[in-house]
């Protein structure tokens, strides 16, 4: 980003974000301008917190377009309250800049609050620093009391689902960084998917009613699906799905890696008893959101992968961001 052209004050950066993405929603009794926020929490809900930090060359590649960034770091907090069936309510931001411009400045904060509108979401306060390029939101919701799904609730016998297709978020950003070739038939896709992700929020909010254990794919299908059978104390056996565009594009054995410890997806992953089947199969039609049955939850512990039929062995690699 360039700080040379129209350079900005912290007041000035704070009214801009103020006008674009704050406003007075549901709850929000003191929003920003004051010390602190003070909101006020429906009766009989619980509150619902998450928060994400996104960071330049580790989340986001040094060139990449202001508006994604602001799309983004609200993004991953949504995904992380869906994964929990809770509704958005309220965001704070805080925001390092090494030197920042009007122009950049306005065009993360229009994708931020485009985000948050389309969510109902307020942002209601935060903090700008200079310093390296960075974003961190913390995202407030609320779910009915006793109703979150946490990852902990899946039984032997539960199917496993996930939604879209992991891996596509994972090859945009490879592509981007020059790791795998740009030219392939759905580099726009795959962009796309890795710079705009999009929460499956309404669909996590009404699955809270069907599925036993949720988790939001962030760091690639085999971690994340590994923490949730982990917290359940059980096992699984999975099948690969089609992979589709990957595997027409990169070949098997990248499409597959790319699938199970690519990360940067922002999709649901579930379980839910057998009787859900066709309330799920109903709701994933309502939503207009993809979403394949790939296993089944087993009593023993252990995560088995297949794919056409085959065993998958060895380890699975996992985004780790203490490891070089």
């Amino acid at each position: 980003m360039s700080g040379a052209t129209n350079p900005l004050t912290e007041i000035n950066v704070i009214d801009i974000l103020r006008q674009r993405c704050g406003g007075a929603g549901a709850g929000v009794m003191l929003g920003i301008g004051d010390d602190a926020a003070v909101t006020q929490v429906p009766a009989g809900c619980e509150l619902v917190t998450a928060v994400d930090a996104l960071v330049e060359g580790t989340h986001f590649l040094p060139d990449a377009p202001p508006g994604s960034i602001g799309h983004r770091c609200l993004a991953v907090n949504l995904s992380d309250l869906a994964a929990m069936g809770a509704t958005p309510h309220w965001a704070t931001l805080s925001l390092s800049l090494p030197a920042p411009d009007r122009a950049w400045l306005m065009a993360f904060a229009d994708a931020f609050g485009r985000l948050a509108e389309g969510h109902n979401v307020s942002l209601i306060g935060g903090d700008t620093v200079r310093g390296p390029l960075a974003v961190s939101v913390t995202l407030l919701g609320t779910v009915p009391k006793g109703a979150a799904v946490s990852r902990s609730g899946a039984a032997a016998e539960d199917r496993i689902y996930v939604t879209g297709l992991p891996g596509r978020a994972a090859a945009g950003w490879r592509q981007g960084a020059g790791k795998l070739p740009a030219d392939m038939s759905m580099a726009e896709l795959y962009r796309q998917c890795f710079e705009y992700p999009v929460p499956r929020v309404r669909f996590g909010i009404e699955l809270a009613q069907l599925a036993s254990a949720m988790i939001d794919v962030s760091d690639g299908m085999a971690p994340d699906l590994g923490r949730l059978l982990k917290a359940s104390g059980v096992g699984a056996v999975v099948d690969i799905p089609d992979l589709g565009c990957l595997q027409q594009d990169f070949g098997i054995a990248t499409a597959r890696d790319l699938f199970l410890a690519g990360g940067e997806d922002y999709e649901l992953c579930f379980t839910a008893p057998a009787a859900a089947d066709n309330g799920i199969a109903e709701l994933a039609k309502r939503c207009d959101v993809p979403v394949a049955r790939i296993g089944t939850v087993t009593a023993a512990n252990g995560l088995r992968w297949r794919h056409n039929g085959v065993d998958i062995s060895g380890d699975v690699p996992a985004f780790e961001h203490f490891v070089a």
